[in-house]
């Protein structure tokens, strides 16, 4: 069984007897096994308790790596009173948001606009209808000055729903009808999707508007790594370049990611993004360590090395992939969700935030305590690093970071100099200080080996397994390693072992790690939402440009029929967000109109069906990527920067796809010197086609013009193909290369 986090582990509370919770697999759910609450997974036989005896349903969402989730169910769910409360007068009901993201999302929509926010824990009333009337996200157990306490709050609703209940009825379906009306999105009456030229511009001007000119990102505080943002200021410098909107584009995103890197959002011992950080500098993280950021960062900064040249991004990238590898993976392959932020200092200790990654100046001071030759002063080799990280014999840490008070004296690693700056303050070689540094780095990580670990989500979800197999397949393409496009193929076999169901043709959205290693799911099993089917098609179209092997774009291209069958919106056009039949019951059916952490999945989609029609020529996938553009139409023209993704699809749809052609032998060598050529060029709209000369094979099945497309002189050949014409051949990787970046 997977570990649990805080109080998840029957030995803690031998007192306590398990409620059904036990009986999951989902990481969060057996966090609270052993609540002293009647919890239900979310399903029939809670909904029918809830009709049978007319309670409302109280309903708490959250994941197993989440701060604030641990601190409620530690001041709450853990609470005697409160416990009974919650079993005597609701039905109780437990939902580990990344196993249904779905119900996450519904009401999400609802909390977010009843409320001042949203986040998680997420705790939402219902009727036994599923329709909610009250909701928010933490409450703190009791009444505090300013935050009405949980216990106070299931007292009012007992005494509404007992008193009032007519009313609340009323409300709830007053504010579901309200919401259905402004969640709708469809095509309406308009023809064609806006001018992408027009998108764009507005997009730009909107993140150029929230830039932070100092310390990079888009926001005050908190700041996110938000890769989809990137992305499209990359796409846009390169529509631009000429421009100075062009290069503002391309130093806005290269500086965000410089800044990021030397933060301490990245674990510079031990590699790795946490998830935010709390302040503007990005100095102080919020701990926890999610796979989705992991694999769009890798792939953002492999494409900052494309288009810089400068190693710095391409080793950050590789670092990501090193700590994936290590700290993430399954043995057969796969990729598990998430570190939390919180462990215990000591073995036996209450879990803190951070505690696994924080630095005392003494701990540094006794681990590297070997005098630096050459240096202008006296000189250890902790004092040179605690020096160009930024430690602090008080701790780097400001009480404004530190609400609870659990980093005090402590220090978050982050750049304060350049190797240069930091070579001259001491009189030292720049060569000398870089191996001065690494050295004293990795023995901090040894250090680290030796405590309490933060609590692992060993649970695999298709959807981020599919951004991780883009992630290693990108950055093994760019880099040209073939060792990270082997863990990309691995990935995918996992997936295609392990997460579909080859009789229906259907991904299963989670699997989990069992006893041994064994790999297991829950009965019946969890079907895969939108997203896991966008996020793996595009994980698959990756890993056939990195690799080309067709087998990876066959497997995508019945994917994408699976999913145009479950999800797509024939009336309104674009794609909901569930199956119809997974969803019944639900108040609402969406379609995700939001890039944030994760890209939305009809942005993916769209991205997906343009690069599957220049794969195959098939009208129809160009068609529904035109109506999909067309749905989102409005969302777009009004706040482009909610969906920059998208935006990136809807240029690249008007700008049309380069088709390049390479004809040779797979394993030849100037066939991969033309790959390599491809790939290390910026060009995201592309796709990247080898055509062996086999008429029988996948593609040339596909798209008849490749057999008129032949090799000059026996050498392997290169065709740049755009608007049905191509260009001549070309054979030597220098020409390519003008070619492709004029």
């Amino acid at each position: 069984m997977p570990a649990g986090g805080k109080g998840s582990h029957p030995s803690s509370t031998p007192q306590r007897v398990p409620n059904r919770l036990i009986h999951e697999k989902s990481p969060y759910l057996l966090q609270h096994a052993y609540n002293p609450v009647d919890w239900y997974p979310w399903g029939e036989e809670a909904f029918d308790k809830a009709r049978k005896e007319n309670k409302p349903i109280f309903l708490s969402v959250g994941y197993s790596t989440c701060h604030w989730c641990h601190m409620m169910e530690e001041e709450s769910f853990q609470n005697e009173e409160i416990g009974r409360l919650l079993s005597e007068d609701f039905v109780s009901v437990k939902v580990d948001r990344e196993e249904r993201p779905d119900v996450d999302k519904v009401y999400m929509t609802f909390v977010q606009a009843t409320s001042s926010g949203g986040g998680w824990p997420m705790n939402v009333w219902l009727t036994p209808n599923l329709q909610p009337f009250v909701g928010g996200t933490y409450f703190p157990p009791e009444d505090g000055l300013t935050r009405v306490g949980f216990r106070t709050v299931l007292l009012r609703i007992r005494e509404q729903w007992k008193q009032n209940k007519d009313t609340l009825l009323e409300n709830s379906q007053r504010v579901t009808t309200a919401l259905l009306a402004r969640s709708e999105i469809s095509v309406g009456d308009r023809q064609l999707p806006p001018s992408a030229a027009t998108v764009n511009n507005r997009c730009f001007q909107q993140l150029d508007e929230g830039y932070d000119e100092e310390y990079g990102g888009f926001a005050e505080a908190p700041k996110f790594p938000t890769p989809v943002i990137l992305s499209f200021l990359f796409s846009y410098w390169l529509s631009h370049r000429l421009t100075q909107d062009g290069s503002r584009a391309q130093q806005m995103a290269l500086h965000t990611l410089k800044m990021m890197a030397n933060g301490g959002i990245r674990d510079h011992v031990g590699q790795g993004f946490h998830r935010y950080s709390t302040d503007r500098q990005w100095h102080v993280p919020h701990f926890e360590k999610m796979l989705y950021d992991q694999a769009q960062l890798a792939v953002a900064y492999s494409q900052a090395f494309q288009l810089s040249g400068d190693e710095f991004y391409s080793d950050v990238a590789k670092g990501i992939l090193q700590y994936v590898a290590r700290s993430l993976s399954h043995r057969s392959g796969g990729f598990y969700s998430a570190e939390d932020a919180d462990s215990p200092p000591e073995r036996g200790q209450r879990p803190k935030e951070g505690a696994y990654y924080v630095w005392t100046v003494k701990e540094v001071q006794q681990l590297l305590p070997e005098p630096v030759l050459g240096a202008t002063e006296p000189l250890t080799s902790g004092q040179l690093l605690m020096k160009h990280y930024g430690l602090t014999e008080a701790g780097n840490i400001s009480p404004s970071q530190d609400p609870k008070g659990e980093l005090q004296g402590q220090n978050v690693l982050t750049v304060r100099y350049s190797l240069e700056l930091t070579a001259a303050r001491f009189g030292l070689d720049v060569e000398a200080v870089r191996t001065l540094l690494n050295t004293g780095l990795e023995k901090l990580f040894q250090a680290r080996k030796h405590r309490p670990k933060p609590h692992l989500d060993s649970k695999m979800l298709a959807a981020w397994n599919g951004l991780m197999v883009s992630g290693y397949a990108v950055t093994g393409a760019v880099l040209g390693q073939d060792r990270l496009i082997n863990y990309a193929t691995n990935g995918a076999k996992f997936l295609k072992r392990h997460m579909f169901d080859v009789a229906s043709g259907r991904l299963m959205r989670t699997c989990y790690t069992g006893p041994g290693g064994t790999v297991e799911h829950s009965n019946p099993p969890c079907w895969g939402f939108l997203e896991d089917y966008a996020f793996v098609v595009r994980g698959l179209l990756d890993l056939y440009e990195a690799s080309q092997e067709s087998a990876w774009l066959e497997w995508a291209l019945r994917l994408q029929d699976t999913q145009d069958r479950l999800f797509w919106d024939s009336q309104g056009g674009g794609y909901f967000c569930s199956e119809a039949e997974l969803g019944a019951g639900l108040p609402l059916r969406l379609k995700d109109d939001q890039d944030g952490a994760e890209p939305s999945a009809n942005s993916v989609s769209a991205h997906n069906l343009l690069r599957l029609h220049g794969f195959t020529g098939h009208k129809d996938w160009m068609d529904k990527c035109v109506c999909l553009l067309t749905a989102f139409s409005e969302r777009m023209r009004r706040v482009p920067v909610a969906l920059p993704e998208m935006v990136r699809a809807l240029s690249a749809q008007q700008q049309t796809l380069k088709q390049i052609v390479i004809c040779g032998d797979r394993q030849a060598k100037d066939t991969k010197a033309l790959v390599q050529c491809v790939h290390s060029v910026y060009i995201p709209n592309k796709v990247l086609i080898l055509a062996d000369g086999d008429p029988s094979s996948f593609l040339s099945r596909q798209l008849p013009f490749l057999s008129t497309l032949r090799r000059l002189e026996d050498q392997a050949t290169a065709y740049v193909c755009e608007n049905q014409a191509c260009s001549v051949p070309i054979t030597d990787p220098c020409e390519l290369r003008k070619l492709l970046h004029p």
